[in-house]
């Protein structure tokens, strides 16, 4: 009895909040990709995402490095604008200060989205990337912030980029919009 009511207390007291992005993809791709947020895994980083997703600053920048078989990378909110000069995609953040690493022990499979940094694992900051397919060798290199829920199918269609940096030439696909759902 005593354990029963335990289970009970424990399992109606702690809250469940889930709380993610949906990525409103135009270009070669156009439709939707949802991403559930591990914000318990990974809480500097998620919460860097909502914010950057609430203030807008997501909204328009590309997907800039895209490697078939591999991953797409976009949240370059400094210099990936879509209808901007974008020389410098790839190279840019936001005006928040870099983010330590929360390496975490989840495999970089297929869907899961982890944030892009330089050589410097504390460097992440806006940039984020999800994978194509299986990338093992990014487990405890790369900071797992969430795993999509839907739209695999838009991913897959995204523009893909050329040579082995996955660099997009011409007109790259970009989220149009980026909104928080709880």
């Amino acid at each position: 009895m005593f354990r029963a009511l335990l289970a009970v207390i424990l399992f109606t007291s702690v809250p469940v909040f889930a709380s993610g992005i949906i990525i409103d993809v135009e270009g070669e791709a156009n439709g939707s990709i949802t991403i559930d947020l591990f914000e318990d895994i990974a809480p500097d980083h998620t919460s860097r995402v909502l914010k950057l997703a609430e203030e807008g600053q997501y909204n328009g920048v590309v997907f800039h490095r895209v490697i078939e078989g591999f991953m797409a990378q976009t949240g370059d909110v400094q210099f990936g604008k879509v209808l901007e000069n974008r020389r410098r995609v790839g190279m840019g953040g936001s005006n928040y200060p870099n983010l330590k690493a929360e390496f975490s022990n989840i495999n970089f499979d297929r869907g899961i989205v982890g944030m892009a940094r330089s050589q410097n694992p504390d460097s992440a900051n806006s940039q984020f990337f999800i994978m194509f397919s299986e990338g093992s060798f990014l487990n405890g290199q790369y900071t797992v912030i969430g795993k999509v829920i839907s739209g695999l199918d838009i991913l897959d269609k995204i523009k893909k980029g050329l040579g082995q940096n996955g660099s997009v030439l011409g007109d790259p696909d970009f989220m149009k919009t980026v909104t928080r759902f709880e």
